[in-house]
């Protein structure tokens, strides 16, 4: 596109010259969205100009169809002017870095620490004061590329840097949905006709007419299109019902096609090539000719307007050009011209091995070999959508019918972590045309069990996968077998939680492995699948098993959520919050967000807002980003318990619809259980018992999609506070009953606990305070939360049975603690209880996490620890600049001025 297609974007051109002129400023990321040809380039190029006039470092990459497949090529030329600032990195993100441009053996880096890396890289002062990343056609990034910069994209409001991306119609943002975007239509018809004039001036009336009506207000066709006007030929021709974008592909074709057989042979080479390296290009265009072919054999396709010039690269005008070029070679053509490419890059394999691939009509084992190399180095890269590109391709030249379905499998299985169901079912369809071994077998079926983690929907029921465990352990697979069973016990638990026949054989098979009693997998799969029945088996190892798992923090996390199933909050905490620091050094974000998860979880029920808030808020949007949507929901919904806890009512009804919306239509229990007793303790907050109960009562009716079996068990108290206060007693006595039985299986203390409460205050008056005693001097409340509201039940009691003095002592030790821990509601009601006994109480004094977002609570937790800001931004995958960006709008809203004023307002959890 030429400067003149700039006509009729005044307005767009003085936002991207506001957004760019900005950047020393504010840092931030558009996408400029549009059909081909309607000028997303020239804003692009007049974006680089304004930033060049401002003294901004400009660092830009093309996504080139081609070269889709080849992990990190597009981040590698963004990066590639400033990768020297690779070594002023944290050695983790350096080494990640290094490895995925294949630069250093280093172990598999995480993606996510690669895009810290990415983000460090950009937004770190160098001799220029900010920066403007350019990214054409980014529907054609390689996907590891786009994960990268769609990462870097959502973290740079505070950063001195700006990301212009632009998206052809038709395809989906690579970034993601959430970026904002600045969408180009056709040009009107005035400014259409200084387009054409601009280019084209003093055709024929008739003519001109004719290209404005076809061209119908796209810049490049106004433009493209003019040159082929009033010439014979296919370029004056095209069929005005074609598709527009066909038509510009049929004229840049008939271009190439006058062309003499040099530069046809060059375009060809230049539009299958995954590089643009001139030198490359002109040695394979050589070969297919048959003939040298030399740089002087680039001036007519330069004078055609097909290319644009260039010293060392091959450069097309438009990919719309490169396009058609390819489309309309035929398959003998572009085989050879892939043939010549595989033998000029025999000193690159990674590149060489997809021509060659792309040469073949037919199986090639050394072919196919080489691809599931390039699997394997995709893989080791942190690359997993290469990966499942090559072993696809891989297994289509296979002949052996054994390898092709291993190759399948491993493909079907990359796909699975990516979340791409329908290329899952495509892959395991096409794997069961081939006779399959048994652990093949165990293995296809554990992929359709667990994609998605085993939450899913799928037609493999868990009866059916713990078989099918049971025969993989018998032929000595236990590995595979755990995994079975892991991904059969988590569909229990999210969907099929009340299917408990086949839970009882998860947990049989579970327990005939020849696996250690307190071994973190089988504590995990025990506790999802039969968190009550086997509850005692699983308290008695946990802590064990924890102090067994020392610093291996998949090991700590999956002991951390089957304390949480149990109900051992206080210990799930520990667990997670140990697991934590080892899994963000290593970039896991996947897992990060469910320890997280798992941690806000544990921490909404001890109501610990201060450590339970900023970690719900982290594990939705590290659940979005890394595409757990059942993470989503439980961070969405555990919010939604903590903001009824801190009594802000209209926050814990939006999140708790938000999570219900994303969890009815796959009916997610744990999701829908949990959004339910965010409902229930809102209402409670606020005096309404009655809609408090209706709420609550809805977990243990297993009709009801909210039922969930075991988490139901740990909203006794809730349950039985609204039945008392509405007047429903009667209405849970089968409910509690049911939960005594289940005391009798398990030692849980959330289950203990909350029985204690709710037999002291359903108890006739003259058994009441025995109980009452009881449950305070026997450690049912051990966990603050828990031993203040039975405190505040059995205040007023006394009250109600008019002993007033006695009744202040335990309203005052009740009110001081729902003060410290934030629960504002029931530090109101205890404030109530004394003043009707006469007392009054001093005025409850703003939390910090009143005052404060989420992540700004997590980052003055982290400053309170005295970490710097480039420590806290390596922790939270943010930019230090960012954290310096929160750090100061922290500082008003708590009424400092310092760090070390934080330590005094804003101290870590204290719950263990």
């Amino acid at each position: 596109m030429r400067e003149e297609s700039l006509h009729g974007r005044d307005a767009e051109l003085h936002k991207l010259g506001d957004f760019v002129r900005g950047a020393r400023d504010r840092g931030g990321a558009l996408v400029i969205r549009g059909e081909a040809g309607i000028g997303k380039s020239s804003l692009l190029a007049k974006a680089r100009r304004i930033a060049a006039a401002e003294g901004l470092l400009v660092l830009s990459t093309t996504g080139v169809e081609a070269e889709s497949r080849l992990p990190f090529a597009s981040l590698h030329r963004l990066l590639r002017p400033v990768l020297d600032r690779a070594q002023a990195l944290p050695a983790p993100q350096r080494e990640a870095m290094l490895a995925a441009f294949g630069m250093s053996s280093a172990a598999t880096p995480d993606l996510f620490l690669i895009a810290l890396a990415a983000l460090n890289m950009v937004g770190d002062a160098g001799p220029e004061p900010a920066a403007l990343l350019l990214v054409e056609d980014a529907h054609w990034l390689d996907s590891a590329s786009a994960d990268v910069l769609g990462f870097v994209a959502r973290r740079l409001d505070a950063d001195p840097v700006i990301l212009l991306a632009a998206i052809r119609d038709g395809f989906p943002s690579l970034f993601g949905s959430d970026l904002p975007e600045l969408r180009l239509e056709r040009l009107d018809e005035l400014s259409s006709a200084a387009v054409l004039d601009a280019r084209a001036g003093g055709l024929p009336s008739g003519t001109r007419r004719k290209l404005l009506q076809d061209a119908a207000g796209n810049p490049l066709a106004l433009v493209e299109l003019a040159i082929g006007a009033g010439q014979p030929g296919p370029e004056a021709m095209t069929s005005a019902w074609q598709p527009l974008t066909d038509r510009l592909e049929e004229a840049f074709a008939a271009r190439v096609a006058k062309l003499p057989a040099a530069t046809r042979a060059l375009l060809l080479v230049a539009s299958i090539n995954d590089g643009d390296a001139l030198s490359e290009t002109l040695d394979a265009a050589s070969m297919v000719a048959g003939s040298a072919v030399t740089a002087i054999d680039l001036g007519p396709a330069m004078d055609a307007s097909l290319l644009d010039p260039h010293e060392s690269l091959v450069r097309f005008r438009h990919p719309l050009m490169r396009s058609a070029i390819h489309q309309r070679a035929g398959l003998a053509e572009r085989h050879a011209a892939h043939a010549a490419l595989a033998r000029v890059l025999s000193d690159q394999p990674s590149r060489a091995i997809w021509h060659r691939a792309a040469s073949l009509s037919g199986p090639d084992e050394n072919v196919a070999a080489g691809l599931a190399e390039a699997a394997a180095l995709a893989r080791h890269q942190g690359a997993v959508m290469s990966a499942l590109m090559a072993l696809e391709r891989s297994a289509r030249l296979t002949e052996d019918p054994a390898r092709r379905a291993a190759r399948l499998l491993r493909a079907a299985e990359a796909a699975v972590e990516l979340g791409l169901q329908d290329v899952v079912t495509r892959l395991v369809r096409e794997a069961r045309t081939v006779a399959l071994s048994a652990r093949q077998r165990a293995q296809l079926l554990w992929i359709e069990a667990s994609f998605g983690a085993g939450l899913r929907e799928e037609h493999r029921r868990p009866a059916a996968i713990a078989a099918a465990a049971e025969r993989v352990a018998t032929d000595g697979h236990v590995g595979v077998a755990l995994r079975l069973l892991n991904g059969a016990a988590l569909r229990s638990f999210w969907t099929d939680a009340d299917a408990a026949p086949a839970r009882h054989r998860i947990v049989d098979v579970a327990e005939s492995l020849p696996v250690a009693a307190g071994d973190p997998d089988l504590l995990a799969i025990l506790a999802f699948a039969a968190p009550i029945e086997r509850g005692a088996t699983v308290i008695d190892s946990l802590r064990l098993s924890a102090a067994r798992s020392g610093d291996n923090p998949e090991a700590l996390r999956l002991v951390g959520s089957a304390a949480v199933l149990v109900g051992a909050f206080d210990l799930a905490e520990t667990c997670c919050t140990a697991a934590l620091p080892a899994l963000r050094a290593q970039g896991r974000l996947g897992l990060l967000a469910r320890a997280l998860g798992a941690q806000a979880w544990s921490a909404a029920h001890l109501a610990d807002l201060g450590l339970g808030i900023p970690a719900a808020e982290e594990c939705t949007r590290l659940a979005a980003e890394t595409s757990q949507p059942l993470f989503v929901g439980i961070g969405q919904a555990t919010a939604a318990v903590m903001a009824a806890l801190r009594g802000d009512e209209e926050r814990a009804q939006t999140l708790a619809t938000a999570a219900e919306q994303g969890a009815l239509s796959g009916g997610v229990r744990p999701v829908l259980a949990t959004a339910q007793l965010a409902r229930g303790l809102a209402a409670l907050g606020a005096g309404h018992y009655a809609e408090a109960f209706a709420h609550l009562r809805r977990m243990h009716d297993p009709a009801d999609p909210s039922f969930h079996p075991a988490l139901r068990c740990f909203a006794l108290v809730e349950l039985a506070d609204s039945a008392v206060h509405s007047g429903q007693r009667a209405a849970i006595t089968d409910v509690v009953a049911e939960m005594e039985s289940f005391a009798r299986q398990t030692p849980s203390p959330a289950l203990h606990g909350g029985l204690q409460h709710a037999r002291a205050v359903l108890a006739r008056d003259d058994q009441a305070e025995a109980l009452f005693r009881s449950a305070l001097e026997d450690g049912a409340g051990r966990w603050p939360f828990t031993r203040a509201r039975l405190q505040l039940a059995y205040g007023q009691w006394l009250r109600r049975q008019r002993r007033t003095a006695d009744s202040r002592t335990p309203l005052r030790a009740a009110r001081d603690t729902f003060d410290g821990l934030g629960t504002t509601p029931w530090g109101e009601l205890a404030r109530q209880e004394l003043r009707a006994s006469g007392e009054t109480s001093r005025r409850q004094v703003t939390a910090a996490y009143d005052r404060l977002t989420p992540q700004e609570l997590q980052i003055a937790q982290m400053a309170a620890e005295g970490m710097t800001n480039r420590e806290i931004g390596e922790r939270l995958y943010l930019s230090h600049r960012t954290v310096s960006s929160h750090l100061h709008r922290i500082f008003p809203k708590l009424e400092i001025t310092s760090r070390s004023q934080l330590s005094s307002i804003v101290r870590p959890s204290t719950v263990t």
